[in-house]
C-alpha cells in the first residue's frame, strides 16, 4: 500500500474498487527535483548517550529537557541538514538539557537523490508505531525496534520538537496534536505561522501523540513542524527558524551564530483546529484538482475529491485543507479539513 510519498506500506484489507474523476493514488508519482544534498552524519553516528545518532547536553542550570528530532521519515533530509549545523556549530544549551536526535538511521542511509521517496523507512512508517500496546508488543520490524532504542529519550522529553517536510507542494505549518499546551507551544515559537490543532492518523500514532504529550493531567509536550516541500532550500531555513524560536522560549538560547534573529515585530501565528480527517478508504481516491496545503474553500459542501464513488465535501464555510496528499494510499490519511479559531 502507497503511502504519501509513494513507498508501500503495511497491506490494508482489500475492498471493492471505485471510480474516479481524477489521477488516483495508483498513478505514478511525478519527478521531483531534489536541491538539497544530504548532509553526512557519520561523525555524528556515535551519538553520546548509548544510542546511535542521539546527542544530549546539559547545562549546570536546571531547566527543562529539550528534544529535537530529524528524520523520522528517511527521506526527510532538510531536518538532517539542520541538526548537523546545530551539532557543527557546537551548540549548548544555557539550562537544562538539549538533546538532538537523527531517528530512522537505516532509512536515510538509504537516501538516493535519483529515488528520493523510496527511502521515507524500511519497514513501515517510523511515526506510526507510537502506540504503548505496539511499543511493548510482539510485532518486529526496524521502525519498531529503532523506536524501542529511542523511547527511553522521547519518554524523559519534558518539550519535543518533531522536524518534518511535506511530498507535496503546501505552506509550512505546525502540528500542535490535540492539547492546549500543544497549541499555546506552537504559537510561542513564532513559526512557522499556521498552527493546526490536530488528533493525528487512523492508522497509527505519531511521537507526538505518545501519552507522554497527550496525557490531559501531564505536563509534557510535543509538536510537529511541517517546514514545506521535501527537498527545497526554503524548507531549511524555516526549520532553523522554529528550533531557535523553540530554544528561546525555553530560555535555552541566546544569540547564536548558528540561529536566525528573532522575526520583529513577533509573528503572530494563526490557530486552525482540524474539524475531519479524510482517510482514504479505497484505492480509487482522488482529489478533483491538484489541491495546495494551506488553501482554504470558501463554500460548505464543495466537492473536494472522490473516494470510490463516495463524494468528499467540504464541512464547512472557509474550510482549510491541510496537506492534502495527492496520491493517498488506502488506509491513509489523504487530507485534513481544519477551521480557523477566532482569537487562536
Amino acid at each position: 500500500m502507497a503511502d504519501q510519498d509513494g513507498q508501500t506500506t503495511r497491506a490494508m484489507p482489500a475492498s471493492a474498487p471505485g471510480t474516479n474523476r481524477a489521477a488516483s493514488a495508483t498513478a505514478p508519482l511525478p519527478q521531483f527535483e531534489v536541491r538539497l544534498q544530504a548532509p553526512d552524519i557519520a561523525r555524528w553516528q556515535a551519538g553520546n548517550i548509548g544510542i546511535p545518532g542521539f546527542a544530549s547536553f546539559g547545562a549546570a542550570a536546571p531547566g527543562p529537557h529539550v528534544v529535537v528530532l530529524a528524520l523520522t521519515h528517511g527521506n526527510e533530509i532538510a531536518g538532517a541538514i539542520v541538526l548537523d549545523r546545530l551539532l557543527a556549530a557546537g551548540i549548548r544549551p544555557l539550562l537544562g538539557r538539549l538533546t538532538l536526535g537523527f531517528v530512522n538511521l537505516a532509512a536515510f542511509a538509504r537516501f538516493d537523490p535519483d529515488q528520493p521517496t523510496a527511502s521515507r523507512f524500511i519497514d513501515e512508517d517510523m511515526n506510526r508505531v507510537w502506540d504503548a500496546a505496539l511499543l511493548d508488543g510482539a510485532q518486529q520490524s526496524v521502525e519498531l525496534a529503532r523506536a524501542r532504542e529511542i523511547r527511553s529519550v522521547v519518554e524523559s522529553a519534558d518539550v519535543l520538537l518533531d522536524l518534518h517536510s511535506m511530498l507535496w507542494p503546501s505552506d509550512p505549518l505546525i502540528l500542535s496534536g490535540p492539547t492546549e499546551r500543544g497549541r499555546a507551544l506552537a504559537r510561542a515559537i513564532g513559526g512557522p505561522e499556521l498552527v493546526v490543532a490536530d488528533a493525528g492518523h487512523a492508522s497509527g500514532r505519531r511521537i507526538i501523540d505518545h501519552a507522554r504529550f497527550t496525557d490531559p493531567a501531564a505536563a509534557p509536550v510535543g509538536i510537529l513542524v511541517e517546514a514545506g516541500q521535501h527537498w527545497e532550500p526554503e524548507t531549511v531555513q524555516a526549520m532553523v527558524e522554529s528550533v531557535a524560536g523553540l530554544l528561546r522560549h525555553a530560555a535555552m538560547m541566546g544569540e547564536h551564530p548558528a540561529l536566525p534573529a528573532p522575526a520583529v515585530p513577533p509573528r503572530r501565528p494563526l490557530v486552525a483546529e482540524v474539524t475531519l480527517t479524510v482517510t482514504a478508504n479505497t484505492a480509487g481516491f482522488a482529489f478533483v484538482r491538484p489541491w495546495r496545503g494551506g488553501e482554504v474553500v470558501a463554500q460548505r459542501n464543495t466537492l473536494i475529491a472522490m473516494d470510490g464513488v463516495n463524494e468528499i465535501r467540504t464541512p464547512h464555510d472557509d474550510c482549510l485543507l491541510v496537506m492534502p496528499s495527492l496520491r493517498a494510499g488506502r488506509g491513509h490519511t489523504a487530507v485534513r479539513l481544519a477551521r480557523f479559531r477566532l482569537g487562536g
